[in-house]
């Protein structure tokens, strides 16, 4: 059995709440089990000088974790002078995975920056935060939509994303921290709603895998992205 105690194809217990701040243009706070994630999505005027005149928007995203997120405090990373090359990683992560389902050439000059925030960790906050930075991606749409500023909401898909490992032989999907911490591979999946794969990110922590076991780690996050982008869709109100 799993530490959790879930099924191995089980996914933690999910909560969605949106609208949760009244200055962005879309919000979301994604709790996934223990994990809780802030996604808050900014709208402004301005495109990075190297896209300038050419017609298109950016999207992109900004993550970190506040420092008692974990089970000891971390000094912020602002404290230390730089971001560590995991924040690095984690963003540019979810902005890529945000850029994939956007059509940029419909958004005008515009930039969207999605701040994912950690307030509490207990594995799985990047493939938590694609999941909820796509809801306050979609939300500051349609926000600019309702203005008139934009005449339809510029996305092509959705995008959500779930981890999956090995424990003790055994596949299994959403990791949280002690299963994580002890798993024999894990692996990241960021996929779309119209079974797109935007990235996948695996590691082997002792011995390799095989193609058969990551073969049923890519069946297991399907099967999870499948219900988050369902989620997705019910907290939004879009319709398949």
């Amino acid at each position: 059995m799993r530490p959790s105690g879930r099924a191995t194809d089980e996914l933690r217990t999910i909560v969605l709440d949106t609208d949760i701040n009244k200055h962005a243009e879309g919000s979301c706070l994604i709790k996934m089990g223990e994990t809780q994630v802030f996604c808050l999505a900014t709208v402004e005027e301005r495109v990075p000088p190297w896209m300038r005149n050419t017609g298109k928007g950016w999207v992109t995203a900004e993550y970190g974790m506040l420092p008692r997120s974990t089970g000891t405090r971390m000094n912020r990373e602002a404290t230390r002078g730089k971001q560590s090359g995991r924040t690095l990683e984690i963003q540019h992560l979810i902005g890529r995975s945000l850029r994939a389902v956007t059509n940029l050439s419909a958004m005008g000059e515009m930039q969207i920056t999605v701040d994912c925030d950690v307030i509490q960790a207990d594995g799985g906050t990047r493939t938590a935060g694609i999941t909820g930075a796509y809801i306050a991606l979609y939300l500051a749409f349609k926000h600019l939509v309702d203005l008139g500023l934009l005449e339809s909401i510029p996305l092509t898909d959705e995008v959500a994303a779930i981890s999956c490992g090995l424990f003790e032989g055994t596949a299994i999907l959403d990791l949280d921290y002690a299963e994580d911490s002890s798993a024999q591979a894990d692996a990241n999946f960021v996929l779309t709603g119209k079974q797109g794969i935007v990235e996948i990110q695996g590691t082997a922590e002792e011995t390799p895998f095989s193609p058969e076991q990551f073969d049923k780690l890519m069946s297991l996050a399907r099967k999870g992205v499948d219900e988050l982008i369902v989620m997705q869709r019910q907290i939004l109100g879009v319709k398949n």
